[in-house]
């Protein structure tokens, strides 16, 4: 067998491994089925420009209210849509916030793009939210984000990146994507020793960052505005233990840990849990003073 043949064989052996790779990790795109207006709320849709001239889809609902509002971004996690925060949108816009939910890259009806991650979710959540503060009826200086999952993940760098959010709240967020991906794996039936190992590394190449850089464990300690890490006692994916981990890790006392009824995707009292957050986020933003 000649050289040729035998790095053409691996060749395609890797192209093989690497498309298999592509589509296991590749999140689910479900279509928003359900409107804000389903729910008595005026909305108008709107597309967002992204990074790589990718645009996303989302749903604006104004406050109302005469005057700039506080504001805030709603980020679905891992194979989400702009739909799965929408139950949050009454509750917030009753205490006086206007709302954006929006899909990002690659879910809902967001374009699509080479592949997702939590830094895409990140530079997606910085575009909606450079967009919220040209919006004219919002108040730029009273900004918050909230995220769910890796999106939970998403508003934790973010956070740690900016300096003009007023808030931020994080629902079921891992400490660590290499712990996240090796329960993947695990999943999988995939032996981290040489395969997961080799994958992980593969995943870092891909994406940009190292999974240290981005892990919320380690952002936690860059963010300097009011954080709520709220999770759900009964959560299987994220186990609770993680966000004890991250609450341990914070810099200061103004983070808050708020552990709630319910599983990873649903909170037993789902009325509980959106109350909780939305009196979090009215003290934190809309009794703001205004510079």
């Amino acid at each position: 067998m000649s050289l040729l043949v035998v790095l053409a064989a691996l060749f395609g052996l890797f192209w093989g491994l690497r498309r298999a790779l592509y589509r296991s990790l590749a999140p689910e795109r479900v279509p928003e089925r359900a409107l804000p207006d389903d729910l008595g709320l005026d909305f108008r849709e709107v597309r967002i420009a992204t990074a790589r001239g990718r645009r996303l889809f989302g749903w604006w609902l104004p406050a109302g209210a005469p005057g700039p509002a506080p504001a805030v971004a709603l980020l679905h996690g891992w194979g989400g849509n702009a739909e799965t925060l929408l139950p949050l949108a009454g509750p917030l816009r009753q205490a006086g916030f206007a709302v954006l939910l929006f899909a990002a890259r690659c879910h809902g009806r967001s374009d699509a793009d080479s592949f997702a991650s939590l830094p895409r979710f990140a530079e997606d959540l910085g575009h909606a939210l450079d967009w919220l503060k040209r919006q004219p009826e919002v108040d730029p200086d009273r900004l918050a984000a909230v995220g769910h999952s890796v999106g939970a993940g998403a508003v934790l760098l973010t956070a740690a990146r900016r300096a003009d959010l007023a808030a931020v709240a994080s629902i079921a967020a891992f400490a660590h994507p290499r712990a996240m991906m090796r329960r993947f794996l695990a999943a999988k039936r995939v032996p981290y020793r040489p395969f997961g190992w080799l994958i992980l590394r593969y995943v870092e190449q891909v994406i940009g960052h190292r999974f240290d850089a981005i892990a919320p464990v380690n952002t936690i300690r860059a963010i300097r505005c009011p954080v709520l890490l709220a999770h759900g006692a009964d959560d299987r994916t994220v186990p609770v233990a993680e966000a004890h981990a991250i609450h341990a890790a914070r810099a200061g006392d103004h983070v808050v840990l708020k552990i709630l009824p319910g599983s990873h995707d649903q909170f037993a009292d789902l009325d509980q849990a959106a109350a909780e957050l939305v009196a979090y986020l009215r003290t934190q933003v809309v009794g703001r003073l205004r510079p």
